[in-house]
């Protein structure tokens, strides 16, 4: 079907040829009619500044500027114009900070780049103009198609950019940057393993592009291939070791192959070059929180903030620590960052998850929500999270993982007893599950590891949009000794974050989604399913904000639906695999905490241990949102936090409804 263009769509049209043919005045009247139906525009308020500039009315781009930043957070082409207003009226630094967000957004601005190779020659510095002008020569050689897909790529039209991506490829199959430009669009739509097999070939083709390694890193910790991204980045730094790129790159991944001390060091190394480097700075942070050591990574988030208020990261790694209480004058730093019109997009996703934390530990409830829900609104913006597809999910899952299918395929599967598997929803206690039986000396405790989320991912295959179902269907159809490879596969792919315990957990919460699926390729695993009182469970979702996935909790009628189908398919696995998961109640847990520590170790065949009880003087690294508090002894005070917010929370009760207890 074709579109039918918009009044607004050819006014703009029309505007465009105005302004390429130098009539900025009819470009300009145009431009009130189309704004004053039409003020929410961002290509009108774009061309609204761009024609002020040309007419010489600086004033009044710079108004339109400030509505399209606040608009368009991330838009790379309002900041280069702002360089092109500073420029002209011979504000060199404040040009050149314009235009080096301008290429922090979109790194395909060449008149960026050419601009900050004039700005920084005339100051006398040739290195940072040589570099801005190798980035210009690069973009000049780039194909016109992927000029384009770079474009639409940081202005977030990435289905258009994988358009123009995948039909150059196919004139083009070797072309290394095609190659690289459609690995990064598989990763921004969630496709990590084709990503990785563009990257890996493309590396193969050109050994010596950094730019590829670096990709691939990106993409080998997100599918958490922490070995091969450590051996990648070890080859990157091997190029030029003197780096700070390289050596902060081989850093991160040296912390997410746990090794803190070694990550720590070299954090150390590059602040000693670049001691206001806010990247190096907050992840130095994210590895001292890590690690325990709470004070260091507290004055390390706080240096980043200082010297720059507007890095909202730090701000939201301070409050995600949740041991911290932010001052008056935190509070001021970011209700002001939140006013810059500089701050970009997940900058303001951050703070206002730090200011709903901050709010709610001074009691001003109301405050703290508007906080938490705007945070989630930003960022429910970035999500393509459907509740009626996830419902789809649950329903194959009952629909083909049947009693019939369990007893046909008796006996399949590799049977090693290792894995211990902790799910259901975040933030429902699994943390303090699994630190409890991280602490005996039979277990090792792990991480959220995506081996069962990835392997359901390939036996969806490529047709998930035609054939959504074809994951549980494929599971009548494997022949048994694929079952007995594909659990083996796990063990020895889950082997690198062991540390030699006979058992270890998996404490990937949306692994109660594919519980089916583990039964059959790992029929002796033990499995526990955390779960804690669904209001508090959800809006403790609610409040935090993830690093990856969950894309559920970013609104309280997505995550009462989810919670919802979670009890319903929870209630499917307990009738078609009687006795296969130990429920633990959160609030249980919290009640009777020794009674509950020996519940859980009988059930994983384990004797009791006095450390279980003692779980928070363990020492280890703890990768979640939970990590200072299961370093502290069991507390009632998180139980009934939600109910400070209970008049803001009618849609989350509506959404849960059959999934509440009855007297709630």
């Amino acid at each position: 079907m074709t579109t039918q263009p918009t009044p607004t769509a050819d006014a703009l049209k029309s505007i465009k040829a105005a302004m390429q043919a130098g009539r900025f005045d009819e470009a300009a009247t145009l431009l009130d009619n189309v704004l004053a139906n039409d003020p929410d525009n961002q290509d009108a308020v774009y061309m609204a500044a761009a024609t002020a500039r040309y007419r010489d009315r600086p004033e009044e781009a710079f108004k339109h500027l400030d509505t399209l930043k606040r608009m368009a957070p991330d838009f790379g082409r309002a900041f280069q114009e702002e360089g092109h207003l500073h420029r002209r009226q011979g504000h060199a630094a404040a040009a050149i900070a314009a235009y080096e967000r301008a290429v922090r957004y979109n790194p395909a601005l060449n008149a960026s780049w050419l601009a900050i190779a004039e700005l920084r020659a005339a100051q006398g510095n040739t290195q940072a103009a040589a570099e801005a002008r190798a980035q210009a020569e690069r973009l000049k050689q780039l194909p016109r198609e992927l000029l384009a897909v770079t474009n639409f790529i940081h202005e977030g039209k990435v289905l258009q950019a994988e358009r123009i991506a995948r039909a150059f490829m196919q004139q083009n199959p070797r072309h290394i940057e095609g190659m690289r430009l459609l690995a990064d669009i598989g990763t921004r739509l969630g496709v990590h393993e084709d990503a990785d097999f563009l990257l890996e070939t493309a590396i193969e083709l050109d050994p010596g592009n950094p730019q590829l390694k670096i990709d691939h890193i990106q993409i080998l910790r997100k599918r958490q291939k922490y070995e091969a991204a450590l051996a990648q980045a070890e080859k990157l730094l091997a190029q030029d070791p003197k780096s700070p790129v390289f050596k902060s790159i081989y850093a991160i991944e040296s912390m997410q192959a746990g090794n803190y001390d070694a990550a720590l060091a070299i954090f150390d190394e590059v602040l000693e070059t670049l001691p206001d480097d806010l990247a190096t700075l907050t992840s130095r942070g994210h590895a001292l929180k890590t690690a325990g050591r709470t004070e260091e990574a507290v004055a390390s988030y706080r240096r980043a903030t200082k010297i720059e208020p507007l890095h909202g990261d730090a701000w939201y790694s301070l409050a995600n620590l949740k041991t911290v209480s932010f001052s008056d004058a935190d509070i001021d730093a970011m209700l002001a960052a939140k006013q810059d019109p500089n701050l970009s997009h997940m900058g303001r996703i951050h703070i206002a998850f730090a200011l709903g934390k901050a709010f709610e530990d001074r009691g001003d409830y109301d405050a703290s929500f508007e906080n938490y829900a705007e945070g989630n609104r930003l960022k429910k913006l970035q999500t393509r999270y459907t509740t009626e597809q996830m419902q789809e999910e649950f329903e194959a899952q009952k629909r083909h993982c049947t009693p019939e299918l369990f007893e046909r395929r008796t006996g399949v599967g590799h049977d090693d007893p290792a894995p211990i598997f902790i799910l259901g929803l975040p933030r429902a206690g699994s943390t303090l599950i699994e630190q409890i039986l991280a602490s005996h000396s039979q277990v090792d405790g792990t991480l959220e590891l995506p081996n069962i989320l990835s392997l359901a991912h390939r036996l969806r295959g490529r047709k998930q949009v035609s054939d959504r179902d074809r994951y549980p269907r494929i599971l009548h159809d494997l022949p048994d000794e694929k079952f007995e490879k594909l659990g083996r596969d796990y063990i020895e792919n889950t082997a690198i974050h062991r540390k030699g315990a006979p058992f270890f957990t998996d404490k990937m919460p949306n692994n109660f989604r594919h519980i089916g699926l583990i039964h059959m390729i790992l029929p002796n695993a033990k499995i526990i399913d955390a779960r804690r009182e669904p209001m508090a469970c959800c809006f403790s979702g609610y409040k935090q904000l993830f690093a990856e996935g969950q894309e559920f909790s970013y609104s309280l009628d997505d995550i009462g639906h989810y919670y919802r189908g979670y009890v319903d398919l929870m209630d499917h696995w307990d009738k078609v695999l009687p006795g296969k998961v130990l429920r633990v109640q959160h609030e249980d847990v919290v009640a009777d905490l020794e009674g509950q520590v020996r519940r859980m170790l009988e059930f994983c065949g384990l004797p009791f241990e006095q450390a279980c009880v003692d779980f928070h003087q363990t020492k280890r690294a703890v990768r979640t949102a939970s990590s200072e508090q299961v370093r502290q002894p069991i507390s009632k005070a998180g139980l009934d936090q939600w109910r400070h917010f209970e008049p803001h929370l009618g849609p989350l009760k509506e959404a849960l409804g059959p999934a509440l207890p009855q007297e709630t």
